[in-house]
């Protein structure tokens, strides 16, 4: 029997207790990362959302993004909600001047693509890998990114089917990285929080 992994939430901005909450519900031990030091013992990290050109600063600011960009590319899994989303894109659209991520994921996105606040909107979205895929997992989009482009090392696994934004990329994933537009952390669904624990586990 596998051991249960530790995966952190980095906790400077954003939605940092829904998502150890989610995790802790996907049979995951969660804690927050704020440091170098609390990254290097973690088995996977969460980027909640929140602002992603807030999170890219501190990050910066309290010198994690080296940290990041270096367990990433050292393999360690990474799930990104929303602004983490953008945190992992490799191509920001409509980002502020001199924005950066953390990188990884072949994709372009577009910030605030959705709309603003008040564009809020929740939809059902088939997420490809999670249980019970024949259920809909219920997507919040809050002041969200969509996926202008995926490259091939970038498998598409959501997209929205019904609406005004039909055909959208919401949700991608690599061997190591996964993201998505909407917030699964917002929701009592561990669903999509199960699967980067998969993830986790299999890396």
């Amino acid at each position: 029997m596998q051991p249960v992994p530790t995966i952190g939430v980095l906790a400077i901005q954003g939605g940092v207790r829904e998502h150890l909450r989610a995790l802790e519900l996907a049979g995951a031990n969660s804690i927050s990362v704020k440091t170098r030091e609390q990254l290097s013992g973690v088995d996977g990290l969460v980027i909640p959302g929140g602002e992603s050109s807030t999170i890219d600063k501190l990050a910066r600011t309290f010198g994690l993004m080296k940290p990041l960009r270096e367990a990433r590319a050292n393999g360690l899994p990474m799930f990104g909600s929303c602004a983490g989303m953008i945190m992992l894109a490799d191509q920001i659209v409509g980002g502020i001047e001199g924005q950066e991520s953390i990188g990884g994921l072949d994709i372009s996105v577009e910030r605030n693509a959705f709309g603003s606040q008040t564009e809020s909107f929740e939809t059902g979205i088939v997420v490809k890998g999670i249980h019970e895929p024949d259920r809909e997992f219920e997507g919040v989009f809050i002041r969200a990114p969509w996926v202008i482009e995926a490259g091939e090392s970038a498998e598409v696994i959501a997209r929205i089917s019904v609406g005004p934004h039909e055909g959208r990329i919401v949700g991608v994933r690599n061997d190591t990285l996964m993201a998505t537009s909407f917030h699964p952390e917002l929701t009592a669904d561990p669903r999509v929080h199960e699967l980067f624990v998969e993830m986790v586990m299999n890396s």
